[in-house]
């Protein structure tokens, strides 16, 4: 099939995004169950199957310039990956983004509706092998299989198709050609006008270790249907999820008649610095990265000839005033905090608690008390450990438990972290979320970002000045989501006003199955580019927008 035929064949899930986008309302094209029932008796199995497949093998996919194979996976649940992929070095770059290049005069002429075909096409196989790509995921980021199957799976396929959807909206913004007629003395002055969507240059996908696929595939469809050609270079941990992307990408490229080299994959050893070189080349233009604040803020300063969107980290906090549903309140912040281990941007990092206590459904709670139904609600969702890894996951490096075991020095411990063997996989590290109470005054330690199963209870004076705390926080070191238990509209109102002007989301009273760290494509904007955690949002206009140009040409009638 052709790049059109693609259009047509996917055009109602196009629509179905294209809708939801301006709605807002909730849309999915990829069912987010793993259940037989949905995908079929045999998908889990072939799927784990083909995962074991990869294992000890090398992985055929092609890199130009590439020299040698590196091997770099440690599964956070100890099982041998030994997957080997091509090595790309700084030495093999020129010769990497030349063969990126040459296919992009071709993908430009193809046109919007073919490029937009062929990626809704990749988007489907991608789905087709979602089982395989879970699994993947699973063993390399150390999420537990149902939320690697989720976010790595289809919601990152719906996160993708959503940038998608935007972009064939921007591209479609201006008319492909038009007649300009200016009245004038005699006949009027007439032009024949065109408008080309022309892609910037090379995107590079600079992949992270807990999200490959979620994190990746925004930018890459976004960089790809835009008409420009993508190099992706994953986390040395966590290569083999984004090695199927892209071999799927190659795949259907060359289906579709065009140049495979438009995507892809740079894999590295572990100390060859390899995103520095490249994020600098003047060749690349289009940058997306998700990690670290230190390396995020050395691209947006010194990639100069590049459009650079980050993704970075940020200190979460959810202001606890008051609540109808104290329960509630507590078994929602508990999923919120034992979620794959609290290694995700969206967790919640900092409760700021009054001194004085809040006022509840159950009758007045202290400081002490907020904190200890905050523990036993994760106490009691993780008290069976069987069912608790597989909320859990595992610790991804340990550097998230250098920082867990080190921060029971900042103040009293609400609640201790325990070490839980995984039932199957006993090699797996892993760990309860950790609670601590500290003063307001201990700005130092809740002011900067302690990724992982840790969080503080921060006593304040009042309700106001965890607000002023919050706004504070947020300023200097940015936040991913923010979340508000109050029943005063007053305080609402107040909470409201300030995350709209330190530009983060804010959730309210969450009490349901709904939670402050997660975020539902096609009508939860991740991030807002409004504050210093993200530069940039999954997903919107601006998002798409400046990855190409509208470059026209004129002519006589």
């Amino acid at each position: 099939m052709t790049g059109t035929d693609w259009f047509s064949a996917h055009r109602d899930r196009l629509d179905g995004a294209l809708a939801a986008i301006r709605s807002r309302g909730y849309y999915s094209a990829f069912p987010e169950s793993p259940s037989p029932r949905v995908y079929g008796e045999t998908a889990a199995a072939d799927g784990k199957a083909a995962f074991e497949a990869h294992l000890g093998t090398t992985y055929p996919v092609e890199t130009p310039g590439s020299d040698g194979t590196v091997s770099t996976e440690q599964s956070p649940y100890g099982l041998p990956l030994q997957v080997q992929y091509p090595r790309t070095t700084e030495a093999g770059l020129d010769e990497l983004l030349a063969a990126a290049r040459k296919g992009m005069i071709d993908w430009r002429k193809g046109g919007i509706e073919t490029r937009v075909g062929v990626t809704c096409e990749i988007l489907d196989r991608l789905h087709k092998r979602v089982f395989e790509l879970a699994n993947a995921v699973q063993f390399t980021s150390g999420q537990a299989f149902v939320m690697a199957f989720q976010a790595g799976g289809a919601h990152a396929l719906d996160r993708a198709l959503e940038a998608i959807a935007y972009a064939y909206e921007e591209m479609n913004r201006y008319p492909a050609e038009a007649v300009w007629e200016k009245p004038a003395k005699g006949d009027p002055i007439r032009m024949q006008k065109n408008f080309t969507v022309v892609g910037r240059g090379v995107a590079l996908v600079i992949g992270c270790n807990t999200f490959p696929t979620w994190n990746s595939w925004p930018g890459l469809f976004a960089s790809l249907v835009t008409g420009n050609a993508v190099v992706v270079k994953p986390h040395p941990l966590a290569v083999l999820p984004l090695a199927i992307t892209v071999d799927v990408c190659r795949e259907v490229l060359t289906e579709a008649g065009f140049d495979p080299n438009l995507v892809t994959l740079a894999a590295e050893q572990p100390g060859d610095g390899l995103a520095k070189p490249l994020a600098q080349r003047p060749e690349v233009k289009l940058i997306d990265f998700t990690g670290g604040s230190e390396f995020g803020q050395w691209l947006e300063q010194n990639a100069t000839q590049a459009e650079v969107f980050t993704e970075k980290a940020g200190v979460n906090a959810v202001i606890i005033d008051s609540t109808d549903s104290f329960k509630a309140l507590c078994n929602n912040l508990a999923f919120t905090l034992a979620l794959y281990s609290g290694q995700m941007c969206t967790t919640t990092q900092n409760l700021f608690v009054p001194a004085g206590g809040i006022q509840t459904d159950e009758g007045p709670k202290s400081f002490d008390e907020v904190g200890a139904g905050i523990a036993n609600s994760i106490g009691k969702l993780l008290a069976d450990d069987a069912r608790a890894v597989e909320l859990l996951g595992g610790i991804v490096n340990p550097a998230v438990i250098s920082r867990l075991e080190k921060a029971p020095e900042y103040g009293d411990v609400v609640l201790e972290s325990r070490a839980i063997t995984h039932p199957a996989f006993p090699a797996a590290v892993v760990r309860t979320p950790l609670l601590v109470a500290i003063d307001a005054k201990a700005e130092e330690v809740y002011g900067r970002e302690c990724f992982g199963p840790v969080s503080f209870v921060v006593r304040t004076g009042g309700t106001d000045e965890s607000i002023e705390l919050f706004r504070q926080t947020v300023t200097a070191g940015g936040a991913m989501t923010a979340g508000i238990y109050s029943t005063s509209e007053d305080v609402l109102d107040t909470a409201r006003e300030a995350a709209l002007e330190v530009g983060v989301a804010l959730s309210e009273n969450l009490t349901g199955q709904v939670f402050v760290n997660q975020s539902a494509a096609f009508s939860d904007f991740h991030g807002t580019g409004a504050n210093p955690a993200a530069n940039a949002t999954y997903t919107d206009g601006a998002y798409v927008a400046s990855r190409f140009r509208v470059i026209q040409s004129r002519r006589h009638v």
